[in-house]
């Protein structure tokens, strides 16, 4: 998880209290010995009082736990008011685990409860003063003050923490996205390179060791030649065999439907609502043209996840009498009309998408707008 540039400040925030709690209760301590006021007592309950409250740093986890940590503070610090009056400057210290650790109603209760106690504790001991009312419940004022404030600055910081980690998560994703698609698109390249390469290569070569057969029956190396066209048809097979295997991975084992499925099932991201949607009844195309939906259907949903912002983009698949169809709409910001009239139209990955549709004869449309991007494509299917 990504470290929050506010978690310095609630440290220090954090170690000014334990700081402001250890000084009060050994000032506590110390004016009690002074005084000859039950020091042994003062001294016990003190002592007591820090060991508990820095064992609270066990239970912070736990709320219940943390609250019935709380509630032995609280009476701790009333047995210390009891013995000695410089016993309620500790209660600045509660206040903020109050404000803290209890509902916010709650916590400004014991705030107000604890400062009437205070100010009753006090004059028990030294009578009724107006410093004696002002003190504590200027102390309690302030600290309610600041603790508002601190529960305002940890719901920002939890607020902005939550985006960084959705923003990483977001970048991870595409990230990995992007290296699929990496992958994917060496994948085709070899398998054309093979193809229009060595598999062009090796038929051509059995075509004409077969021409050669038929033209020279009676060659003395006919037996030798026949060796050579098999061994050329063998290879051929083989090499179909590997341009098959490169076929883009989302085909592998599925339906086109499913790839399509599990495409949109990639793209979805926090922010980002991904639907797949199969009209009319599916059936088997061919390869080239499935791999060539599988294409589009990851280049297009590319663009959306790194360029749309959308909150929700659809995939529909619909298979139609003479004709396939494959729409991928989103509410993004849409595609810029100056990119969209470039020539032939648009970018890499436009032009990428619509020389695919157009190796297989299809028909690609792009309609965009600010909150509306359609990418329609079309496929004809041979008539049964």
């Amino acid at each position: 998880m990504h470290r929050s540039p506010l978690t310095p400040v609630f440290s220090a925030m954090q170690l000014g209290l334990h700081v402001m709690v250890v000084a009060l209760t050994i000032v506590v301590a110390v004016r009690a010995i002074i005084a000859d006021a039950h020091p042994f007592f003062v001294v016990v309950l003190a002592g007591v009082f820090l060991g508990v409250y820095f064992a609270g740093g066990l239970f912070r986890r736990r709320l219940f736990a943390a609250r019935v940590w709380l509630v032995a503070l609280t009476v701790l610090w009333l047995g210390l008011v009891a013995f000695v009056p410089d016993a309620v400057y500790l209660v600045f210290g509660l206040f903020f685990l109050y404000l803290h650790l209890l509902p916010r109603n709650w916590g400004l209760l014991a705030v107000t409860a604890t400062t009437v106690v205070s100010v009753v504790g006090y004059a028990s001991h030294k009578g009724w003063t107006m410093g004696a009312v002002i003190g504590p419940v200027l102390g309690a004022l302030v600290a309610v003050a600041i603790g508002l404030g601190y529960g305002a600055l940890f719901r920002e910081a939890a607020e902005r923490q939550r985006l960084i980690d959705e923003l990483l998560d977001t970048r991870n994703t595409l990230a990995e996205q992007e290296r699929t698609a990496g992958k994917m698109a060496e994948r085709e390249r070899l398998a054309h390179e093979i193809h229009d390469t060595v598999a062009q290569g090796l038929s051509s070569i059995q075509l004409l060791l077969h021409a050669v057969e038929r033209a020279a029956p009676d060659h003395p190396a006919l037996e030798k030649i026949r060796l050579a066209r098999e061994t050329a048809a063998d290879s051929l097979v083989e090499t179909r065999h590997l341009i098959a295997e490169l076929t883009p991975v989302a085909l592998e084992g599925q339906s086109l439907a499913g790839a399509l499925t599990r495409i949109a099932q990639r793209a979805t991201a926090p922010g980002l609502d991904a639907q797949i949607l199969v009209e009319g009844e599916p059936h088997r195309l061919p390869m080239p043209m499935e791999a060539a939906l599988v294409r589009i259907t990851q280049g297009a949903v590319s663009n959306v996840v790194r360029h749309a912002r959308a909150q929700r983009m659809r995939v529909t698949l619909t298979y139609g009498g003479d004709a396939v169809h494959l729409d991928v709409v989103d509410d993004g910001v849409g595609i810029d009309p100056a990119v969209l009239a470039q020539p032939p139209s648009g970018t890499f990955g436009l032009n990428a998408m619509r020389s695919r549709v157009e190796q297989q004869g299809g028909t690609m449309d792009v309609e965009s707008e600010p909150g509306h991007t359609a990418v329609t494509v079309s496929f004809p299917l041979e008539e049964q």
